[in-house]
């Protein structure tokens, strides 16, 4: 008997699970015209929303995409990307200073173009843009597939689910209290969340054949199992029979929608669990990591691992420890 808790692991939650915001907000002040703020380092993701105002978003080597109140841009690194009032606003590099917040302070380690001349704006700030940024770290192989199924740019308009977090953002950068940055940060990872699950179901889109497979009533069975339990000894027979159908209609459903055969999958996502269990896990030998993603076999698993990963365990963990 298996628990329903474990059943409920579904790909998108294990290939989100090791992204997180970390000190990464701004949005404490406001910027009035003309300005621009050039994000530097090449975040693996960063999302960008602004809460009141507008402006553009300039990727590297992409064509400008405005963002108005309300509504979220995510940037896929390495490229870096500005954003500004108007197209043609440039920023002036400076050093990190009285503009500059550290991580620690509720900054972002991205901001290092600043250009705010104090434009035209009443008591209340009418007039002026609040911008919300969370830089995310990506780390280890099982978040780099998320990021493999992510455009350069994506956009989600507002009036989706994101909008209830926007209105919890919004409420604590308006205040000062113990804890806030941690808040913030699990705000952001909340409306990372909300932002992919929209641009993953926008109409007429193409999500990743893993994304659609999981609505599948027997696919998306299949897939929470072998999420949750990829080191159990699966068959495509114990497979079908734990998802209630027969062999080859679980083969053939699985095959359609994923575009490869259940255990195809299962190496895959195996090598991908070792492959970060390697890097990790610097005590752990070969024939440890093998076990813990279903291995008995210290030699076939690494035969299977140079097969999918194109280079053997050892190599591989010696050039990520490296790099």
């Amino acid at each position: 008997m298996y628990s329903s808790k474990l059943a409920e692991v579904d790909a998108f939650s294990d290939l989100i699970r090791g992204v997180r915001a970390h000190g990464s907000l701004f949005g404490s002040s406001t910027l009035s015209p003309p300005w621009a703020l050039h994000f530097v380092d090449g975040a693996p993701l960063t999302l960008c929303t602004v809460l009141t105002g507008s402006g553009w978003i300039v990727p590297e080597h992409r064509p400008p995409e405005p963002l108005r109140a309300r509504e979220t841009i995510v940037v896929r690194g390495p490229g870096t990307f500005t954003f500004v009032d108007e197209i043609g606003t440039r920023a002036e590099p400076i050093a990190c200073g009285e503009h500059c917040a550290t991580p620690e302070q509720g900054g972002t380690r991205h901001r290092i173009g600043w250009h705010d001349e104090g434009g035209e704006t009443d008591e209340d700030g009418n007039g002026a843009t609040t911008l919300i940024v969370g830089a995310y770290p990506v780390r280890g192989e099982i978040s780099r597939r998320l990021l493999d199924a992510l455009p350069v740019v994506l956009r989600v308009d507002d009036g989706g689910t994101a909008d209830p977090v926007l209105d919890h953002l919004a409420a604590e950068v308006a205040v000062d209290t113990p804890g806030q940055q941690v808040v913030l940060d699990r705000l952001l990872d909340w409306m990372l969340v909300c932002t992919l699950r929209e641009w993953f179901d926008r109409p007429g889109g193409e999500p990743p054949a893993w994304w659609a497979a999981q609505r599948d009533p027997v696919v998306g069975r299949a897939l929470r199992l072998l999420h949750a339990e990829p080191a159990a000894p699966w068959t495509v027979a114990a497979l079908a029979e734990r998802t209630g159908v027969s062999r080859s209609t679980l083969a053939k459903r699985f095959a359609d929608l994923v575009g490869e055969p259940p255990l195809t999958y299962l190496t895959r996502w195996r090598m991908t669990l070792a492959a970060d269990l390697l890097v990790e896990r610097e005590a752990a030998t070969v024939a440890d990591v093998a076990r813990t993603v279903g291995y008995s076999d210290p030699f076939g698993f690494s035969a299977a691992f140079k097969r999918v990963r194109g280079v053997n365990p050892s190599d591989f963990r010696r050039t990520a420890t490296v790099t």
